[in-house]
């Protein structure tokens, strides 16, 4: 049986494609917060939240990694490979989202600051990973070898969230999260939560989608 043959999931497709065009249509149709931006300005409400599930799905390829370190087994392999995937898609569109949003609001698209630049050694990292699944050798000690890769990679993320406090102010182009809510006005931080959670449910169809090929893949 395909994965789209059983109700549940079309029901969960249903639902991310229903979360995602409200998305998206409060983003093109919001005042933007940021006049001089223009609508760009509003890629901040999708920006941050592919950001924040990027970093989560990483999280959960560390944890996969410990547990198929510990218990040996190759769904919590599979499961990993599958976070990594989906999570290295997402990192991709933080770093194209990034520099859409830098262009207007700073004049250029790539200022190498911090946290831009820890973000894409993390994006390298996986990378490498993929390459490592690819080219390792051995099915097992590659398994072995990407957990490590995939704990260690995590190391980066709160990196990329210290990185304001670890170099000089002037080092510094990209804007804080703070900047963009208004005490005043809890409306961007209910937008961007939204759209972490649509996000978060457009993601977990893909792993469990990737999942269930990794399976049947091991099946046949």
């Amino acid at each position: 049986m395909t994965f789209f043959n059983k109700k549940e999931n079309r029901i969960h497709a249903a639902l991310a494609i229903l979360l995602s065009v409200i998305n998206i249509y409060i983003i093109i149709t919001l005042k933007p917060p940021n006049q001089a931006q223009g609508i760009f300005g509003n890629i901040f409400y999708i920006h941050v939240p592919i950001a924040w599930s990027a970093f989560l799905l990483y999280f959960a390829v560390m944890v996969c990694g410990i547990f198929f370190l510990i218990k040996k087994s190759i769904i919590w392999d599979h499961r990993g490979l599958a976070f990594a995937e989906i999570g290295t898609i997402f990192m991709f569109l933080v770093l194209t989202t990034g520099p859409i949003w830098a262009k207007p609001a700073w004049g250029h698209y790539w200022p190498w600051e911090p946290r831009l630049t820890t973000s894409l050694i993390l994006f390298l990292i996986f990378l490498g990973y993929f390459m490592l699944r690819e080219f390792g050798g051995n099915p097992e000690q590659v398994s072995r070898f990407a957990a490590v890769v995939g704990i260690l990679a995590f190391l980066d993320v709160p990196l990329i969230f210290l990185s304001v406090k670890f170099w000089l102010p002037e080092m510094q182009s990209h804007p804080q999260v703070g900047q963009y809510f208004d005490s005043a006005s809890p409306t961007p931080t209910y937008l961007v939560l939204y759209s972490f959670l649509s996000l978060l449910v457009i993601a977990s169809l893909m792993i469990r989608f990737r999942i269930n090929i990794l399976t049947m893949k091991d099946e046949e």
